[in-house]
């Protein structure tokens, strides 16, 4: 068992927090000048037709406390992500990055006030609600050979699972630019991330040029809840993946993750199975 304690986060006054952020912001900018990696660009000249992975989820997904405009607005600001994302060319050696397409969300560009959790409470920022794009990539790209660079979890847990389909901790959450979803093929291969939106979905796939004979299965082990010393409650698990060869049906088991979130609602104390 791993080290289940969490801190109880420190509350940092507004003039700090939005100056914090500028100079990560800047930083990364000055990130991007200095390196000499490639980075993968939108090619919607091809179509590669081996499909590795195909996932949705709810676009529209009502929650307690957050006003449906929010929701509907996310709905806009996802049309703008998936139109700047749609039809990415991971070439070998190149790396596909969320920011490093979108940009800066901002009025401008059409970016209407969205869902924001901002050290776990419910607020609202232009461009808000684009976690759920990187949350979809970033489940996708688990069932592929490409190596996620760059991901940062969820550090809180804000809302109970609702026809969870997926283990907790599979999701990956962004703020510009500093906060980022990186994924590097470091194979001989092509990858094409296709995403598109329907009337009750996000949808994504990625295909390669090549039939991979592989088959990918993602899960948890360790799945806990736990009190604090300070009484909040946190959860935790661990995320694998098991890599199996359809030809010669070989295995290989490979640590994905470690989550560690501080619940914002109060657990289900019955059900004592995974609470400690």
């Amino acid at each position: 068992m791993y080290n289940q304690q969490v801190v109880k986060p420190k509350e940092r006054n507004y003039l700090r927090q939005l100056l914090g952020k500028e100079y990560f912001i800047l930083r990364r900018r000055l990130h991007y000048l200095f390196n000499n990696m490639t980075f993968a660009h939108v090619d919607r000249g091809i179509s590669l037709k081996h499909s590795l992975i195909k996932h949705k989820s709810f676009i529209l997904r009502p929650l307690k406390g957050v006003d449906m405009y929010l929701q509907y607005n996310k709905v806009t600001n996802l049309k703008l992500a998936v139109k700047q994302t749609d039809k990415s060319l991971i070439k070998p050696g190149e790396t596909f990055s969320v920011w490093r397409l979108l940009g800066r969300p901002t009025k401008n560009k059409g970016y209407l006030d969205g869902l924001q959790l901002h050290n776990g409470k419910i607020s609202k920022n232009i461009g808000g609600g684009l976690c759920q794009l990187s949350n979809l990539l970033y489940w996708m790209a688990l069932h592929t050979p490409l190596i996620i660079t760059e991901r940062w979890r969820h550090s809180f847990d804000v809302f109970p699972d609702l026809d969870r389909t997926i283990p907790f901790g599979c999701g990956s959450t962004l703020a510009y630019n500093y906060i980022d979803l990186q994924i590097q093929n470091d194979t001989d291969k092509t990858f094409h991330i296709n995403l598109w939106l329907d009337d009750e979905y996000l949808n994504g796939e990625i295909t390669c040029n090549e039939e991979l004979k592989l088959k990918y299965d993602v899960y948890e082990t360790d799945h806990c809840i736990k009190q604090q010393f300070w009484g909040g409650y946190t959860r935790h698990n661990k995320i694998w993946k098991r890599i199996t060869n359809i030809v010669d049906n070989t295995v290989t088991e490979e640590f994905v993750t470690e989550n560690n979130a501080i619940m914002m609602y109060n657990p289900l104390i019955e059900n004592k199975s995974i609470i400690n």
